[in-house]
């Protein structure tokens, strides 16, 4: 192998490989979050792509069915959720009596926004006969018009339960994708929306990562294209890569297809494996810049301030909390 070929081929990703700034600031930063979090009686939760020094001073992280689940079960009259803008929805639709608290306005989503209320109103005259699908990764005025929603870690589970043999399936079409294979009695009419971060992920970029890594185990999020699912051992949403890894324990080596920042817990959890990026540049790809927004300070800023409040529109939470209700209500596969 040549030293250009070598110098294509990532590195294993270490925790200090991320950008956590000077240690004695971050360690001042989350002593203060602690303090304040409980002295205003206020909960911290983190998605799994939150940066690893966000992730450290939370009460919960994980995927977004695991976070909606600890939104509905908290018992502190604040939640101050470090994700997106669509995932602090879901956490005030389901607890409309709280204070809940997102640290920084750019915190949106690309996937999120593929879709408005008006055109999936237009798509159901389309199709008058389907049941509505939604990821939650949409905002509240869409959630309102759905029958149900669903994560990346349930979405088949939904599907499957639903009496209609008829789905409309909105707005990430790879995930919807992977449930119609997944699902192939039902007919699934898919949206055309996509997660930036994922999409951008070929299978030839993989393909490439994995004649480095001939033993490696790869395991890839649904939001990836098909190209690259079908190159993956495992297909599963970022809780369930916990498991997907526990399943193999003979492997060393695990190649994850989704955001770089999973990668970090993922090393945490099995600090005996070696775990690589897919995308073949050390998470250059894989990067959602929305994901990174929030920081230790602006964590801070947000309880020192109580800000930014998150409100939902009245005419949207009956019908927002109906869908993810249902999506919490259906028992996993």
């Amino acid at each position: 192998m040549s030293a250009d070929t070598q110098s294509n081929v990532p590195a294993p990703i270490a925790p200090e490989a991320y950008p956590a700034g000077d240690p004695a600031e971050v360690r001042e930063h989350q002593e203060r979050i602690r303090a304040l979090a409980a002295e205003k009686n206020a909960l911290i939760l983190a998605h799994n792509y939150q940066l690893p020094a966000v992730q450290d001073v939370a009460h919960f992280t994980g995927d977004s069915l695991g976070l909606s689940v600890q939104a509905q079960e908290a018992e502190q009259s604040r939640i101050v959720f470090c994700g997106v803008h669509f995932m602090a929805e879901s956490a005030k639709i389901l607890n409309p009596d709280k204070t809940v608290l997102l640290p920084s306005l750019a915190a949106g989503c690309s996937l999120a926004d593929s879709i408005t209320a008006e055109s999936l109103v237009s798509w159901k005259e389309r199709y008058p006969d389907h049941a509505v699908v939604t990821y939650v990764n949409s905002t509240a005025s869409v959630k309102a018009l759905s029958d149900i929603c669903c994560t990346s870690a349930n979405a088949v589970s939904v599907v499957r339960s639903l009496d209609s043999d008829k789905i409309l399936f909105t707005p990430d079409r790879n995930l919807g994708a992977w449930v119609r294979r997944q699902v192939p009695e039902k007919d699934v009419v898919i949206y055309d929306g996509a997660c930036p971060t994922h999409d951008n992920l070929r299978g030839a970029n993989l393909d490439e990562v994995q004649g480095e890594y001939p033993e490696a185990i790869v395991i890839a999020h649904p939001e990836c294209r098909e190209d690259v699912l079908q190159l993956a051992d495992e297909v599963c949403s970022t809780t369930g890569m916990f498991d997907a890894v526990r399943r193999h324990p003979e492997a060393s080596t695990f190649l994850i297809a989704t955001e770089w920042a999973h990668v970090d817990k993922l090393q945490k959890e099995f600090p005996e494996k070696t775990f690589v990026v897919a995308d073949g540049c050390i998470g250059c790809r894989l990067h959602c810049p929305y994901m990174k927004m929030i920081g230790l300070e602006q964590v801070v800023r947000s309880l020192e301030e109580d800000i930014f409040e998150v409100t939902i529109r009245p005419e949207d939470q009956d019908g927002a909390r109906a869908s993810l209700e249902r999506m919490l209500a259906t028992p996993r596969d």
